[in-house]
């Protein structure tokens, strides 16, 4: 997956998947922790928990993830600088989380990056308002809030509760609003074959041009030849024009060797005006030698 994600940014520290194989939370500043099993079942554990929100409170859990990942917030490389940073949950910033002692030693931090995603959901009054998502070596700041923190849980069950909040009217009476995207971002995350089974669903079949738009955007994170082939369906049988320019988009976001031959063939032979137009707009962006020689091409009296 590439790491130019629109809702996380690299940064400059990371633990192995060391959430995954302990079922530790992630490291907390000033979270009043409860640790609950999910090994019964995802679906019920997470429900219960949302409904017994009734003032704001966390509930998290991680995942394997589909490859290695630096995630934390917006402005951690900023703001942080070489120290591992944490994010406030509630609010906005980074603090800095220094290399601390565990068990006497001190803990190492990675360059390479998480091979865990952790899950984050905010809710309050019984519902759910935010989701998110961190790799395992981000600290996290719950503000005081309680924080409930979910074991055993199976990676296929969290795909389906997280496709389970596409749509699902969530968030204040709103339908969808604050968690389809956040919901789509953490599927894309996952590294279960069931979580590219749902991107590739969504993309076909949710009645919402955003969603499908949105999904192909994520699918092309994960590369690969069936998000590739997903996308290049969505450019030539999606019925809407603008799911279509989503799916051009999703193009320029493939890795370069993979995406500018398809924008290249898109330019050239898609019989929608404003489809060639958008990847002709892409492959400008992309200042690629092949990109120009098309342009050339093309431009030849």
């Amino acid at each position: 997956m590439r790491t130019t994600l629109a809702c996380a940014v690299a940064v400059s520290c990371g633990v192995s998947a060391w959430a995954a194989t302990a079922d530790a939370p992630p490291r907390l500043v000033d979270a009043r922790l409860e640790t609950r099993s999910a090994a019964g079942g995802l679906e019920p554990a997470f429900r219960a928990a949302v409904a017994a929100a009734r003032e704001p409170a966390w509930i998290g859990y991680a995942v394997p993830a589909e490859g290695r990942h630096q995630m934390c917030c917006w402005d951690s490389t900023d703001s942080v600088g070489l120290g591992c940073p944490g994010c406030r949950l509630e609010g906005r910033g980074a603090f800095t989380v220094h290399g601390d002692r565990d068990h006497g030693s001190e803990r190492t931090l990675s360059l390479e990056g998480d091979e865990t995603v952790v899950v984050l959901f905010r809710a309050e009054g019984g519902r759910l308002d935010r989701l998110r998502t961190v790799s395992a070596g981000c600290a996290l700041d719950a503000g005081g809030l309680p924080f409930l923190w979910l074991t055993g849980v199976r990676p296929a069950e969290s795909v389906t509760l997280l496709r389970s909040l596409v749509g699902s009217g969530l968030s204040g009476g709103k339908p969808g609003k604050g968690l389809n995207e956040p919901a789509l971002a953490a599927l894309a995350f996952h590294a279960d074959p069931s979580a590219l089974a749902a991107l590739i669903g969504l993309a076909r079949r949710d009645p919402s041009g955003h969603v499908r738009g949105q999904a192909l955007f994520w699918l092309a994170q994960r590369a690969g030849a069936k998000a590739v082939g997903e996308i290049t369906r969505a450019i030539e049988d999606d019925p809407e024009t603008d799911v279509k320019k989503r799916a051009v988009f999703a193009l320029s976001q493939l890795p370069r060797d993979e995406g500018v031959p398809l924008l290249i063939d898109t330019a050239r032979r898609n019989r929608n005006p404003a489809v060639r137009k958008q990847a002709m707009f892409w492959l400008g962006q992309s200042n690629d030698p092949r990109a120009l020689a098309f342009f050339e091409e093309v431009l030849k009296p």
